[in-house]
């Protein structure tokens, strides 16, 4: 048993050269990878990542022909057996990712493999994998501080706001801008227990839109001095080429009023006019402020990493046991399947013979089973035993050897004392990622 990816990520390609990748693989993808040798398969797509798990034999020689065939020689990591297992748990603990330790990626990865599975293409070495990565992936967020902190500029923001008022509890945030910045700022305030959120965006429609995601309110880019009256907080984030916010509209919005406005530009070129920080009342914060906290947060989660990469080699090692467990495990089933074909067979033909010269009722049939069982389970103990040792020593050709000469198989393996397969670990739905019992 072997498992091998090819991965394609951030780190040796754009975000569009990923789409391009996925785009052209995707109607394709069983087709692309049909030249290996494989019983299993999983994907993981993201904005930053592309990725295939295959569970198969000569897997390395294949992911090459398949980046090759792709052209994407150049943009492709190919890792195979421990290696491979170690990078999706990277993965799936974030250390992998563009922004250390983002939390989205363990969603992505279950979501993904879900698919996989759901169309039947993951079997049970890609569900314990996958199931193990998801795992991890929640305790290293449990134990370790790897995504505390925003490092992004749009939830920094709000991370800043919230720092500087003490809380937004019941206030009124104004987001200036709709684009991909504003969006991930509407993100970040969505979890936050503000009053409301209104959206001002000059396309009337894209504001609409993203208030609907959030559960905010759209208002007119026209109206813009009627409410920066009465919000707490200003987020600006358009891509306008020049000033939305002039000192001008933030004097007469000032006018009259007694509590303090906090405004935060994170647009490039700047939205707001920088005059406006001399307003009496008004804090005028920009995406410089807000790179310092990036930083420092980002700082902090890099040291993190150490205590994420212990927590990966314990959890990797017990995966290690796990998987030999499966490959030893399908080695038995072999025999045993084998073992119940003759002694279905044997037994209905010694019960014909008993029952045609002494006349045997039916329960004789029942104990000749009985009988047949307990010899084969007796005699195939020890071959169990040392197949377990086999395959926790890695002696791979032990267990295929007897896999090819008992013909593969679906056998149950009988539950008895010496014969019942132990886990290693609880099983993890993957689906639920719940832990079972």
């Amino acid at each position: 048993m072997h498992i091998g990816c090819l991965s394609v990520s951030h780190k040796n390609a754009s975000v569009e050269e990923i789409e391009k990748i996925w785009l052209t693989v995707k109607p394709r993808l069983e087709e692309t990878i049909s030249k290996c040798n494989f019983s299993e398969y999983a994907y993981i797509f993201t904005c930053n990542r592309f990725e295939i798990y295959l569970v198969g034999e000569n897997l390395e020689t294949c992911l090459k022909e398949i980046a090759e065939e792709l052209g994407i020689v150049d943009k492709v990591t190919i890792l195979t057996g421990e290696n491979c297992l170690r990078h999706l748990l990277r993965v799936a603990s974030g250390i992998e990712s563009m922004i250390v330790g983002e939390e989205q990626i363990l969603g992505q990865v279950r979501q993904c493999f879900n698919l996989c599975r759901e169309s039947g293409h993951a079997g049970e070495v890609l569900e314990r994998v996958f199931g193990k990565a998801v795992q991890v992936g929640r305790r290293v967020r449990r134990e370790t501080a790897i995504s505390k902190g925003s490092v992004s500029i749009g939830s920094a923001a709000v991370e800043v706001a919230e720092r500087t008022l003490g809380t937004l509890k019941g206030k009124k945030v104004l987001l200036v801008g709709a684009g991909e910045m504003g969006t991930l700022v509407a993100k970040a305030i969505a979890g936050k227990d503000v009053e409301a959120v209104l959206i001002a965006n000059r396309t009337y429609e894209k504001a609409e839109e993203l208030a609907r995601r959030i559960g905010g309110i759209a208002v007119r880019f026209d109206r813009l001095i009627d409410y920066l009256k009465i919000s707490d907080v200003v987020i600006s984030a358009t891509s306008a080429p020049h000033f939305v916010i002039t000192k001008s509209n933030v004097e007469k919005a000032m006018s009259g009023r007694r509590q303090k406005l906090l405004i935060i530009d994170i647009a490039l070129p700047r939205d707001v006019e920088e005059s406006v920080a001399e307003i009496e009342g008004v804090e005028l914060l920009t995406i410089d402020d807000l790179r310092k906290v990036s930083e420092e947060n980002l700082s902090r989660r890099r040291k993190e990493i150490e205590k994420v990469e212990r927590i990966i080699e314990e959890e990797l090692e017990q995966l290690k046991l796990l998987l030999k467990d499966i490959s030893a495990r399908n080695a038995i089933a072999a025999m045993y399947s084998l073992a119940e074909k003759f002694v279905d067979e044997e037994v209905e033909e010694l019960y014909a013979k008993l029952s045609a010269k002494y006349g045997v009722s039916e329960d004789a049939k029942s104990l000749l089973n009985d009988f047949a069982n307990s010899l084969i389970k007796k005699f195939l103990r020890e071959p169990t035993v040392r197949l377990r040792e086999a395959a926790r020593k890695d002696e791979i050709h032990v267990i295929e050897s007897v896999k090819y000469v008992f013909g593969g198989g679906n056998g149950r393996i009988p539950e008895g004392k010496n014969e019942k397969v132990e886990k290693s670990e609880p099983e993890v739905d993957v689906q639920r990622n719940e832990v079972k019992s």
